[in-house]
């Protein structure tokens, strides 16, 4: 009894090793073994977006799948709430935020980010009619102002000077912030200036809108998020949007999205 009670113990602390050592993968191995790179991402133009056929597009869907084309694995696509973003990722509900994400000290302290590949600025955007009357902090004043919450474009309205006496909304995505503007239940969203250039132009929806150009906040630059300590990952990632760079396609993809004079990959 008591050598059978030993054997079933020594084999539940086997077991338990095992999974221990499975739950420690490393990251690169972790993805590699799936077969298949899980991408967060949210909707917008022009980085990620739903053509006339109902299909996934878009500058980041291209671009990510010729780095999984040089890394050998599947690129898959996940949305998620852009709020949630890092606790997806930490969850391994997703392997990488690959969704305009700009850089920033405090992101690098919690995850491993690619080198940068885009540079990008945050931008008003308001109704034609408004352009003038929008482009001081004076005509500011009193305005009801829109972004997406947990974006770059927050942070710009909820904390500087220049928008101290508006009131502002978060929303969950950067297109329901034009849409408010579109509709006048809001006066001012402060975007992507990437986004801007996908979405606001002559036979859009947004044809009415106007970028304030005299005024921008902001400037920064886009990587790729992964999970913190995962060096493997970032040296495969990394090498592998330079080779995309050099053959030519990563410039053809962003010359086909009128982004080529933001790439900033060597």
């Amino acid at each position: 009894m008591k050598k059978a009670l030993a054997l079933t113990l020594a084999c539940l602390i086997a077991l338990l090793a095992l999974a221990g050592c499975g739950s420690k993968k490393k990251d690169w191995d972790y993805i590699k073994d799936k077969g298949r790179l899980k991408i967060g991402i949210t909707y917008f133009q022009p980085m990620n977006y739903k053509d006339d056929n109902g299909e996934l597009t878009g500058f980041e869907t291209e671009f990510a799948k010729a780095v999984c084309e040089e890394l050998g694995v599947k690129a898959e696509f996940q949305e998620i709430k852009w709020e949630s973003k890092e606790l997806e990722l930490k969850s391994k509900k997703i392997d990488c935020i690959w969704n305009g994400l700009t850089i920033t000290d405090e992101r690098k302290e919690n995850m491993d980010i690619s080198i940068p590949y885009m540079q990008n600025k945050q931008v008003m955007v308001v109704r034609k009619a408004d352009v003038e009357k929008y482009s001081t902090a004076e005509g500011v004043k009193g305005a009801k102002v829109v972004a997406e919450a947990g974006s770059a474009g927050e942070d710009v309205a909820k904390e500087d000077e220049f928008f101290k006496g508006a009131s502002y909304t978060a929303l969950d995505a950067q297109a329901k912030a034009l849409l408010e503007v579109k509709a006048g239940t809001s006066d001012i969203a402060v975007i992507d200036y990437v986004m801007s250039k996908g979405t606001i132009r002559e036979g859009t929806d947004y044809a009415d809108l106007a970028v304030i150009e005299s005024k921008s906040f902001a400037e920064e630059q886009y990587g790729i998020a992964f999970r913190k300590d995962s060096p493997k990952t970032l040296e495969k990632v990394n090498a592998a949007i330079q080779a995309v760079k050099a053959s030519g396609k990563l410039d053809e993809i962003a010359s086909k999205y009128n982004l080529n004079d933001l790439i900033i990959v060597k």
